[in-house]
């Protein structure tokens, strides 16, 4: 017989048509018997009522006479996400949930997004739920007395714990839930995902290494998710591709996809991108001005938040977007989705398909728009992994990120202090840190309050005072400052823009605006703009009536092929090779692949290819190894370094997703260096430092480290600091941990995050593994073949102007194009 509560959820599906999924039900059993655990659910399948109901179940059997009456109840769930716009979705269906049970629960949001008086009200009264990110959920910790909020605290779910994971955000949700599962042991711990590979090390990072509830779950959905893909295709393909150019030219092809449509997301990898795809659709259709509208994330909050709006309420037909919308927001009326360009990797694009049709049984439908003829190849390993089980991507934990921890205990220290020996143990429970030593701690606590070994002689950099055991924070500027700094996530630094009247259109990074003069006009939010003035760190702007303008650009926008397409993409080229492909994306494409196998080959699987060619320029080597841009960037400069060892001799590098190119004045000895072991994984970290200017990459990572742990302070509101002035800061801690205290923690974590992140040492390492297996083929080539031509542009692009390269670019085609 099931409970009061149980029956009145399940009467409150059937009212709306529905009946609860099998995995809803499993995961209700859970987490009522107590357990924590993990549930992974295609988007659009029900995920947040699987988690939402049992505590509504747990509440009506706990009130079975009374849980409809008015009461001060205290706050019963935390509901983590990483998107506002995700915040503001979820709390719309939550309290259309206990407004139809007539429960008088009131869900709350605390984000960036919410006004400074309901950040007020909601420290005098907790709702039942309150949805926040986990910056937001780190503000709250540094309030004093914040134990209180969570007094009545039952469960905490992390909605789209992928996309936390592997990021300092994920870390710093570790900690705070470190520290809620020691204020309410009891504590129900559950995160979603959507979309993730390593499913089991994922659960591991969520519920800690010290769960008490030693047989937490994981559920997996058994919901199939209708999918239809679909590419856009060419008419006539040119011989040789670059990148960027061709999707526009599909704009015909588009605009009948987005009229059949009532609602369309057209998804960007770049902000740069979707601010051009949003001025090319309304040049070639204006009558769309009105009924489409642009999204990301340096927009302001009052246009992102009507856009959400009008399209929750289907009066836009088409919304160009980044991954600004990327993740579960239900917007019900939106029937497709059209991807531009490779979206990199197979969850992120199956993420974004299941944008359109979101409600459970629907089919979502996406379109696949390539911006480079050959990303048609990615397109039919898209088509083949939505329709085939393959591996997922896997996010991978980050460890011991010190600056983060810094931070965190900055948090407590500005609230109630704490007390080291009960935070270690804590800290410890989480798998970030589980391998922390006391040694380690020893020195961030000698950090947080004297400065360390270099700093001990300034004031301003012991924050932290130790009394009777307690390190607590008591200047009320530090305090004030510290909680203003909450975060993880690390930017270059953003100036304001804003009409000379004063609405205010978003933020773009200042490294744009200081390349602009006043006069000169630019793209942003949909609209051109001229710049009239910058006044500290807002540029004020007026409409300008042109078409021709600059769009910006940010640093934050690079992708790179995951692994996982990398190994898609080497079968599609495989399956071209021996003829087993039966997709119209490689049909479409042969014309290029006739000419790369007539002049050079095509490179099978297991397979290396490296061409050797002499231009003007001088002497070039492509390497194809289809291992994205970033194993391409440290893979590189490694095989250039180890090259210039055989020889004196310098080099100029490009590398796109595909390959890479060396370019040199001098001969280049390629078979002496192949008989070399070029391509060794031993002393591989060493070679790599030697190859790059390490210091000056470690720098750069720094500067981001400096921020999170508290170093430097981009000012308060209204009083930013410039960005050249945060980067001196940054730079001089740099030169003063490096040479006076070469084993502080944040200098070495610099490095360690070079080699991780921006060189991903772990699958660079791999990939030479696997091409010491492979057969290499070197090929000497007349000219540039079609799989060279797109990286040799790339290099064009780096130091012409967009006129001279489409010139330069137009009369190479023409030539290559006369040999074919």
């Amino acid at each position: 017989m099931k409970s009061k509560g149980y029956r009145k959820i399940v009467k409150w599906f059937n009212h709306r048509g529905w009946q609860p999924f099998d995995y809803q039900k499993e995961v209700w059993e859970a987490f009522l018997s107590g357990q924590n655990g993990l549930l992974n659910a295609p988007t659009g399948s029900g995920k947040t009522y699987a988690l939402y109901m049992p505590l509504l179940i747990n509440w009506i059997d706990e009130h079975p006479e009374t849980y409809n009456e008015l009461a001060d109840n205290g706050l019963q769930l935390v509901w983590i996400t990483p998107l506002r716009a995700l915040a503001r979705d979820i709390e719309q269906a939550l309290q259309t949930v206990v407004d139809d049970l007539d429960i008088p629960w009131q869900i709350d949001r605390r984000t960036g997004d919410v006004s400074s008086y309901k950040k007020q009200q909601l420290k005098e009264q907790m709702p039942e739920v309150l949805i926040t990110t986990p910056e937001s959920l780190h503000i709250l910790m540094a309030q004093k007395g914040y134990y209180n909020y969570f007094s009545d605290l039952d469960a905490v779910v992390v909605d789209e714990w992928h996309e936390l994971l592997g990021s300092k955000r994920g870390t710093q949700t570790e900690l705070g839930l470190s520290r809620l599962k020691h204020l309410r042991p009891e504590l129900n711990i559950w995160g979603i995902s959507a979309t993730i590979g390593n499913l089991k090390e994922a659960h591991n990072v969520l519920v800690g290494t010290h769960d008490s509830k030693k047989d937490s779950a994981i559920i997996k959905a058994d919901v199939k998710k209708k999918l239809a893909v679909q590419s856009v295709l060419p008419d006539d393909v040119e011989k040789f591709p670059w990148s960027g150019h061709l999707g526009t030219k599909l704009l015909p092809k588009v605009l009948p996809i987005i009229e059949e449509s009532r609602s369309t997301l057209i998804f960007t990898n770049t902000r740069s991108q979707s601010e051009i795809w949003f001025q090319q659709l309304l040049e070639a259709k204006p009558e769309l001005a009105g009924t489409i509208a642009l999204h990301h994330g340096s927009l302001s909050k009052r246009i992102r938040r009507w856009v959400e709006n009008s399209l929750h309420e289907g009066k836009l037909k088409a919304v160009v977007c980044t991954s600004s919308l990327d993740l579960g927001v239900d917007f019900a009326p939106v029937e497709t989705v059209i991807q531009v360009g490779s979206p990199k990797g197979v969850a992120r694009f199956l993420q974004r398909a299941g944008r359109s049709g979101h409600q459970p049984g629907s089919t979502s439908r996406i379109y696949f728009v390539p911006t480079n003829a050959l990303e048609l190849i990615e397109a039919a390993a898209l088509k083949t992994a939505a329709t085939q089980k393959v591996a997922l991507e896997s996010r991978d934990p980050i460890l011991k990120p010190h600056d983060v921890l810094i931070q965190y205990l900055n948090t407590l220290a500005v609230s109630d202090g704490f007390t080291p020996d009960q935070i270690y143990e804590e800290v410890k429970t989480t798998f970030a840190y589980q391998t922390l030593t006391q040694k380690e701690w020893n020195w961030i606590l000698n950090f947080i309050t004297t400065g360390g070994q270099s700093l001990t002689a300034y004031d301003e950099y012991s924050k932290v005072i130790e009394e009777d055991g307690l390190y607590k924070v008591l200047d009320k500027k530090i305090k004030r400052r510290h909680r203003m700094s909450i975060g993880t996530i690390a930017s270059d630094t953003m100036m304001s823009v804003k009409y000379l009247k004063g609405a205010h259109l978003g933020s773009i990074e200042e490294w744009f605006i200081a390349s602009l003069n006043p006069g000169d006009k630019f793209w942003f939010a949909g609209r051109s703009l001229e710049l009239v003035r910058t006044k500290q760190m807002t540029a004020y702007v007026r409409r300008a009536n042109t078409s021709k303008a600059k769009v910006p650009s940010w640093m934050s926008g690079r992708m790179s092929l995951s692994s996982n397409m990398s190994n898609l993409l080497r079968h599609k080229m495989h399956q071209a090779i021996n003829g087993t492909a039966n997709d119209i994306e490689l049909e479409t494409i042969q014309p290029i692949l006739v000419v790369q196998n007539d002049w050079s080959t095509l490179p099978d699987e297991n397979e290396l290819l490296i061409e050797e060619t002499t231009s003007r320029e001088g002497h070039h080597l492509f390497f194809y190894p289809f291992e994205g841009r970033y194993v391409h960037e440290g893979m590189s400069a490694l095989i250039a370094y180890r090259i210039s060892q055989l020889t004196p001799i310098t080099f100029s590098i490009a590398m796109n997703d595909y390959g890479f190119e060396l370019l040199s004045d001098k001969e280049i000895p390629i078979q002496e260096a192949l008989d070399r072991d070029l391509f060794s994984d031993k002393n591989l970290v060493e070679d790599i430092f030697s190859s790059l200017n390490d210091t000056e990459l470690a720098k750069r990572r720094f500067r981001g480290i400096c921020h999170i742990a508290g170093l430097i302070f981009k000012g308060f509101p209204g009083q930013q600091k410039a960005g050249r002035h945060l980067q001196s800061s940054a730079g001089l801690f740099f030169d003063v941990f490096d040479q006076y205290e070469p084993d502080n923690l944040l200098l070495q974590q610099a490095y360690d995050e070079v080699l991780s992140y921006q060189l991903d040492e772990v699958r660079l390492r791999k990939a030479l593994k696997r091409i010491q297996s492979q057969k290499i083929t070197l090929k000497e080539t007349d000219r540039f073949t079609p799989l060279a031509f797109p990286i040799m542009v790339d290099r064009l692009r780096e130091r012409l102007s967009s006129e001279n390269l489409m010139d330069r670019i137009q009369k190479m085609q023409l030539q290559l194009e006369g040999h074919t």
